[in-house]
């Protein structure tokens, strides 16, 4: 994971680290970012962990390895649990999630007038992640897709 930098989220407009997802021989595989607020609107909905792997290189947990990889990030920023969220239909999202070690929560539904209502995503699956050392050293995700 290489970082990028430190800037407002666009869309919960709270401050965000950014990283690029690189694969080990160093190529540029997705992104992810760690949004740096314990508002509800983040913890509800939106959550703390946003990420993206580029539709080629899917299927080797990369997004699943640096989710772990926030941890630490996560836990020098005060954050304690993580909560990560997903639409419900989004199953490698899910799956990503589990085997990243999160635990999942419940199913919510997304306010009316909040932007990730407005912008088409009713309901939310929120999984939580504890940034404890103790309480992952047990969840590392396998390195075998």
């Amino acid at each position: 994971m290489e970082y990028l930098h430190t800037a407002e989220h666009p869309a919960t407009r709270t401050p965000a680290r950014y990283y690029r997802m690189v694969s080990p021989d160093g190529e540029h595989v997705g992104n992810i970012n760690l949004r740096l607020d314990n508002s509800e609107a983040i913890t509800r909905y939106a959550g703390h962990i946003g990420y993206e792997v580029l539709p080629e290189h899917r299927g080797h947990r990369y997004a699943a390895n640096a989710v772990r990889l926030m941890i630490p990030i996560a836990r020098e920023h005060g954050i304690d649990p993580l909560w990560i969220t997903c639409d419900p239909g989004n199953t490698a999202s899910r799956r990503t999630l589990e085997l990243a070690g999160a635990e999942y929560v419940e199913t919510v539904s997304v306010l009316y007038n909040n932007a990730i209502f407005l912008a088409g995503h009713p309901r939310k699956c929120r999984y939580r992640l504890q940034t404890a050392q103790e309480s992952n050293a047990h969840k590392v995700p396998s390195e075998q897709p």
